[in-house]
């Protein structure tokens, strides 16, 4: 399956929704801190309600931490910013792609962006004159298209 990668997460109800999103499509979320929350925050917890036991969450001390994992040491990254020039649409996904989305609200910093790790920078289309989307927004838009891509295993 996929694995959905926040860098730095902010605001505790987004990496809420993710936590119901991976657990829906049985992808694992990475979290890379530092976290701007506690993970037993209530708004947290309210927002991914009875999945966080259905879910694969795994925490990392910094990315090269979580990209240096066993479990991710060989797969492809792909970084989400509004200025890349290729879109989402645009990519062949493949199970143990990682799909990695910056912190609220800045996304991910030109470091991150250049990493030796990152195979390529995507973006998801938007009307002219909008910044971004909200972050677990994005992740469920790709996330969903990776995953329909290999035809929704373990979907019922």
């Amino acid at each position: 399956m996929f694995h959905v990668m926040f860098f730095e997460p902010r605001i505790p109800p987004n990496t809420g929704n993710a936590i119901r999103l991976v657990a829906g499509t049985g992808a694992t979320l990475h979290l890379v801190e530092p976290l701007g929350f506690d993970l037993s925050e209530p708004k947290l917890k309210r927002a991914g309600l009875d999945y966080h036991d259905l879910a694969s969450v795994v925490v990392h001390a910094d990315l090269d931490a979580a990209l240096g994992s066993a479990e991710l040491a060989a797969s492809r990254v792909f970084a989400f910013t509004a200025h890349a020039t290729r879109w989402y649409t645009d990519v062949e996904f493949q199970p143990g792609d990682v799909l990695l989305f910056g912190p609220e609200p800045s996304g991910l910093s030109d470091d991150v962006l250049s990493h030796a790790r990152v195979t390529d920078r995507l973006r998801i289309p938007m009307v002219g004159g909008r910044r971004s989307l909200n972050l677990s927004n994005s992740a469920a838009v790709v996330t969903y298209e990776a995953w329909r891509q290999q035809g929704f295993p373990g979907a019922e």
